[in-house]
């Protein structure tokens, strides 16, 4: 891959966006997220996935405005696409996925963010919504992913009215999960991916399953589904041996199966 580079530590997959200077998305790197999340899917033997960007001022500025500048509405459709495809797929990851915010996240790049489970950024970031300074709007579930997150309020202010917000105001909001020191990012992403290992993948899964499904699901059908998604787990290989590890006092040894 081009713009995407992959590592992985341990049960981990660290991500990287790699499109300097400033991370910015395009067709080809978009669609390249979209493999690699399909890819890490299909692995057993990887449970949390963490994204960043490459070098020290951006995680990603989002789209390169170049794209969208002569009005050709076809660039316009086949980027909504890509961009819906690409992290629709990240937000549908079977595990955890944490975005280690390494500085500027702007726009597709706050909204790749925001397509994640959790996110970690470090002191000095700044993140923002813009598009609609340059007379567009966040097409890739900035505007239902923001708002779930941090309610509706905030993501007018920062959708309507451009406001851009600091680690620690978005902390404050619910934005973020964590601030941490300048250049640590990745390594407190990393500790939080280690957490997840310890969880049974196949409980992980069903979990944020239910969690999500809360976004639009009625509470009475979200509960039932809980039931249902509780007894399915004992057809998997992992509940029988989390339990058994539970009590023989001893770590358990997953199977993702």
């Amino acid at each position: 891959m081009d713009f995407i580079k992959l590592e992985q530590r341990g049960h981990t997959a660290l991500v990287t966006i790699s499109n300097p200077p400033a991370n910015t998305w395009t067709e080809q790197s978009l669609g390249e997220l979209k493999t690699l999340v399909e890819e890490l899917n299909a692995n057993r033997e990887i449970y949390a996935l963490v994204i960043t960007g490459e070098g020290e001022k951006f995680f990603s500025a989002g789209a390169d405005l170049k794209l969208f500048s002569d009005g050709d509405k076809a660039v316009a459709v086949t980027m909504a696409r890509r961009f819906g495809q690409a992290f629709e797929t990240l937000s549908a990851f079977r595990g955890v996925s944490i975005a280690a915010i390494n500085g500027y996240a702007m726009g597709g790049g706050l909204e790749v963010a925001l397509a994640c489970d959790l996110r970690i950024a470090e002191q000095q970031a700044q993140m923002a919504l813009p598009e609609a300074t340059v007379g567009l709007l966040p097409c890739a579930g900035g505007t239902q992913n923001l708002t779930a997150l941090v309610g509706e309020g905030w993501a007018k202010r920062m959708i309507l009215c451009g406001e851009r917000i600091g680690a620690e105001q978005a902390q404050r909001i619910g934005l973020v999960e964590q601030v941490v020191d300048t250049g640590s990012v990745v390594e407190h992403a990393l500790k939080l991916a280690e957490k997840v290992g310890r969880q049974s993948p196949v409980a992980v899964t069903a979990c944020k399953t239910l969690i999500q499904a809360g976004r639009s699901m009625p509470r009475s059908q979200a509960l039932g589904l809980e039931r249902e998604l509780f007894v399915d787990l004992f057809d998997s290989e992992d509940q029988k041996e989390g339990v058994q590890a539970f009590l023989e006092k001893r770590a358990a040894q997953w199977k993702n199966q």
